[in-house]
């Protein structure tokens, strides 16, 4: 008995990929994203601030 070749030809197998993922920027080292805002008037701050104060400072 003789097994011929399959003549289908093969996916090529995934590439392993040996980066170092601590060396690729993400989103987390940059500043955008954490709770900047534009920069306002006074009131704007103000208004802000009262709204965000805890209630225990009231």
């Amino acid at each position: 008995m003789s097994t011929a070749p399959d003549p289908r030809p093969r996916e090529p197998k995934p590439a392993l990929v040996f980066d170092d993922p601590l060396d690729q920027q993400t989103s987390d080292d940059t500043d955008r994203g954490w709770g900047e805002r534009p920069s306002g008037d006074g009131a704007a701050d103000l208004k802000r601030f009262l709204d965000e104060k805890p209630p225990h400072h009231i």
